[in-house]
């Protein structure tokens, strides 16, 4: 959002992200796949991490009784490619830290392709590959970018009965912001009316 013709506000700052891989660490699990595991992946953008993106995590997470999730991100000028507008909000350090953050992933790949490969599945011992209901947008060159799992039999759409999604936020987030700048408005022709008659009084 524009920060006025003042330039920047001294309380409302964007502040810059620092990654550090420390960061990373703290945030990591730092579990290794065990035998018996079921190794699940699933990719996306996973933006402004919502409780949406949980609903969908957790319903893979019961698809094993010994699930490992492992959760590929896309950088950001594939999200971008993909998603258009200003997508993504967060960028991919954000995301990461946001998905490792969860309970059901066991862990992230940073810059995942956006195909999903068959080196991919096979150097992850992948067993299962899930996406929710949410469209998927072909590969540049027009492929499916879920071609390789589908041929194995091992893709799954999964649907985690939640409707929110990153657009819906933003959506809310420009309409609040739309209403409290309306509401400020009046409020600031009010309090320059009460100055402009207490101007007005002491003149008298």
């Amino acid at each position: 959002f524009p920060q006025g013709p003042k330039g920047h506000s001294p309380w409302t700052g964007v502040s810059q992200f620092l990654q550090t891989s420390q960061k990373i660490i703290q945030f990591a699990s730092g579990k290794e796949p065990q035998s018996g595991d079921t190794i699940i992946y699933v990719a996306g953008a996973f933006d402004l991490f919502h409780v949406g993106h949980v609903d969908f995590l957790e319903k893979v997470h019961q698809l094993a009784e010994k699930p490992y999730i492992i959760a590929g991100l896309h950088f950001d000028q594939e999200v971008n490619r993909y998603k258009g507008k200003n997508y993504p909000i967060m960028n991919i350090h954000e995301r990461t830290l946001s998905v490792l953050a969860c309970r059901y992933v066991s862990e992230v790949v940073i810059g995942a392709p956006y195909a999903v490969t068959a080196d991919l599945l096979d150097h992850f011992r992948v067993t299962l590959v899930c996406h929710g209901m949410t469209e998927v947008v072909p590969d540049k060159d027009g492929s499916d970018p879920y071609e390789e799992p589908k041929q194995r039999g091992i893709f799954q759409l999964v649907d985690s009965g939640s409707n929110l999604t990153t657009d819906l936020i933003v959506q809310r987030i420009i309409k609040n912001r739309l209403e409290f700048e309306a509401r400020n408005q009046k409020k600031e022709a009010k309090e320059l009316a009460v100055l402009e008659a207490m101007r007005r009084l002491e003149k008298h």
